[in-house]
């Protein structure tokens, strides 16, 4: 896949600054009845009342740096500049960032702070905006937007995300979002309720990513090996096969496209709750026999561009997609 030279990149400069002003004013106008998210809980946030995501009218930030620990396509050289997100709308008994995600570390960053904070990452030779769990606050993404750009920020915006996303929110960021990246999770509605205490999410995540590869497609990976603009998915193997990681695949190859990024993880470890001595049966790490079952269901149900840290799939070489390892 080329990309056409006539491609504004990142996409956020292809809109004005008026119009991102105007996404911004709805989305925040959207939060005094919120359904931003699948929960629908229409607390009115503009007046801080709070619901399941815990967070009223300006987002909790946890951290942000460069992050060298991304896919290679993202953290390049200089590493991905990820703005951590405090709390978030589901609740993974397994979450590995349980403090950030369901104790709510970090700090209120109202718009300007939001700003500062990507141009700071852009400073320091990040290659991306990288906002990790943004599902819950959209909107105040929106505000902050245009006034980095009015800046002069001039970084591609990685959605990183759990796919637990109503298609409100990704409809507002159709046109700014260079990558979506998610993470499907469960896709039984049963699990999904035990260990993401959400049933619809199997649903919800089919949709969500139906919709991202709509706005952006396959992954384009450039020339120097960098992540351009597109689709990419995150599977978390798990222990005993619970996260249901055939049917994934198979939708993915069946349903989104058989070129899907699909980064296939194996670092499961007990964490959150489960760490706790709660939910035995996932309370081991993966075994190499689970893992490699993993990269043969994503293969034997058809996907061709795999990101695999044992690289059990093909040397790194070049193709029409740029480098894959």
């Amino acid at each position: 896949m080329i990309a056409s030279a006539a491609t504004v990149w990142p996409a956020y400069l292809g809109l004005s600054v008026d119009e991102l002003r105007r996404r911004a004013a709805l989305g925040i106008e959207g939060l005094a009845s919120c359904t931003f998210c699948p929960r629908n809980c229409r607390v009115n946030r503009l007046q801080n009342k709070t619901a399941v995501c815990k967070t009223g009218r300006y987002a909790r930030v946890a951290s942000y740096s460069p992050h060298l620990g991304e896919e290679d396509c993202l953290r390049g050289w200089n590493g991905s500049g990820t703005i951590f997100f405090s709390w978030c709308n589901l609740r993974c008994v397994f979450c590995q960032n349980f403090d950030i995600s369901q104790k709510g570390m970090g700090e209120e960053a109202g718009p300007e702070r939001l700003a500062a904070m990507m141009l700071e990452l852009q400073a320091r030779g990040c290659h991306n905006i990288n906002l990790v769990t943004p599902e819950h606050v959209v909107p105040e993404i929106l505000e902050a937007l245009p006034i980095a750009v009015e800046r002069g920020l001039r970084l591609p915006f990685v959605y990183n995300t759990g796919a637990y996303d109503g298609l409100e929110s990704l409809r507002h960021l159709d046109g700014i979002v260079d990558i979506y990246m998610p993470d499907f999770k469960s896709w039984d509605p049963q699990l999904a309720l035990k260990y993401l205490k959400a049933r619809d999410y199997p649903e919800v995540a089919r949709v969500a990513i139906r919709e991202m590869h709509r706005q952006v497609g396959d992954l384009l990976i450039g020339e120097n090996g960098l992540a351009r603009r597109g689709l990419l998915v995150r599977h978390l193997v798990m222990p005993g096969g619970v996260a249901g990681t055939r049917e994934i695949m198979r939708f993915l190859a069946r349903e989104i496209s058989r070129d899907t990024y699909v980064n296939v993880m194996g670092q499961y470890f007990p964490a959150g709750r489960v760490s706790q001595g709660k939910f035995p049966e996932i309370n081991r790490r993966i075994s190499a026999e689970e893992y490699e079952e993993a990269i043969r269901a994503a293969l034997e149900e058809g996907l061709r561009r795999l990101d695999s840290p044992r690289q059990v799939l093909r040397p790194r070489r070049e193709t029409q997609w740029g480098v894959l390892t």
